[in-house]
């Protein structure tokens, strides 16, 4: 399988506040490092240009940040922003990681990149469950936002059936993308970080 192209400029999703984990999800911390910082270690062996979208830039300092656009609320906010970016850079395509996945496997985007480059979008999935906050996204499908606003609906998954996406599939155990939602999450992530048993694989 071939490597990694890293050139494909990252966003991280960061935008989220955060209520069900007392606030300011990416700095929670985990294993000595913030979700945040976690998460820019893990994009930046993998892009040579990392971006994290926020809602209020005052909460991220030390990096280079992007704003989510008003009137588009969750991750589909911070995919927007960044598709802009990257568009407005000439560059086709863009890859989208969360902030509060803290297990990822090391070779996510030589997967999603081995689907093709015919797709509009190509997403992971594991134990059935679809993550598109996890995938590559062709610029051209800001094209397809107004009708999709136009639907009512604001989900990144929803936007990810409104312009047509391919999955890959990991079969493993425990599940490399658990997220930590709230503070429970946060208990079990620590607790499989001090047992080893997250998955990069």
């Amino acid at each position: 399988m071939r490597s990694s192209d890293r050139s494909i400029p990252i966003v991280i999703l960061a935008g989220g506040e955060g209520r069900r984990i007392g606030g300011c999800k990416p700095h929670q911390m985990l294993g000595g490092q913030s979700l945040l910082d976690r998460a820019l270690d893990y994009a930046r062996s993998l892009s040579d240009r990392v971006v994290v979208s926020v809602r209020d830039a005052e909460k991220i300092s030390g990096v280079e940040t992007i704003a989510d656009p008003p009137g588009v609320a969750g991750p589909l906010a911070g995919l927007v922003a960044g598709l802009t970016m990257v568009r407005d850079s000439g560059l086709p395509r863009l890859a989208t990681l969360p902030c509060d996945t803290p297990f990822l496997p090391d070779d996510l985007l030589v997967r999603l990149l081995s689907i093709g480059e015919d797709a509009p979008v190509v997403i992971a999935e594991s134990s059935g469950r679809l993550h598109p906050v996890c995938g590559i996204w062709r610029c051209n499908v800001l094209d397809a936002l107004p009708s999709y606003l136009e639907t009512g609906r604001l989900s990144l998954e929803g936007f990810a059936r409104h312009v047509g996406f391919r999955t890959y599939a990991w079969d493993a155990d425990p599940d490399p993308f658990f997220n930590v939602n709230d503070a429970e999450g946060l208990i079990e992530a620590r607790r499989r970080l001090d047992s080893g048993a997250n998955c990069t694989d």
